[in-house]
């Protein structure tokens, strides 16, 4: 039994040991970008992990079901949101679509099935009226969809947005912003696996400097 509990404490002490080191391993400039301006957060306390994403990008949906872990599993002081990019002309209707639905309260029913659809399928949603033609299958009021896709506050939301995109240098998807300060890419990193490792040392590393 002693040397069992012995056994345990030295396989915890060594795992202990290793994830210093590897934490450790995390340079910047290497494993991370640190942005000479850091960018507005959008939260007043605590620390933001930003998600940079493109509905139609397949490392993106590769990333989806690792992001969504590491969120539910984030410490309370982390405040986490997503961004859809529009770093080309395609790609504005998806990042459109993702404030107009969240403007009518329609996000959460709908962002799975936009994924599914557009990274998975790859279908040709590439137009507002395509899109209210694919979120009215899912109970959405084609019409309601429209007006809030083509509204001022989408605009604005659009606009802000992707301003924070520019002002972060982000050109690729998908890309962490940590509290307006950090991105990360698997690119960066290593692996999308490996991104979010070096999220946790970041956030932190921001927690502790707060």
């Amino acid at each position: 039994m002693f040397r069992a509990f012995r056994s345990a404490a030295v396989l915890l002490t060594a795992l202990a040991v290793f994830g210093q080191a590897h934490a450790d391993d995390w340079k910047e400039g290497t494993h991370y970008k640190k942005l000479d301006t850091p960018v507005r957060t959008s939260s007043d306390s605590g620390v933001e992990v930003a998600e940079v994403f493109w509905y139609g990008c397949p490392h993106c949906y590769n990333f989806k079901p690792l992001s969504e872990s590491w969120e539910a599993k984030a410490p309370d002081y982390v405040n986490y949101v997503r961004i859809p990019a529009a770093l080309g002309s395609s790609w504005e209707p998806h990042a459109r679509a993702f404030y107009a639905l969240e403007a009518i309260n329609a996000l959460d029913e709908l962002h799975d099935p936009l994924f599914e659809a557009l990274a998975g399928q790859r279908r040709p949603l590439n137009d507002g009226e395509s899109l209210a033609d694919f979120v009215a299958d899912y109970g959405v009021d084609r019409a309601e969809f429209l007006d809030s896709y083509n509204s001022f506050g989408v605009n604005a939301r659009m606009q802000q947005a992707q301003s924070k995109i520019r002002g972060a240098r982000i050109t690729g998807t998908p890309t962490m912003l940590v509290n307006g300060k950090y991105t990360v890419s698997a690119s960066m990193a290593g692996s999308l696996e490996a991104t979010l490792e070096v999220v946790d040392y970041l956030v932190e590393k921001e927690h502790a400097a707060d």
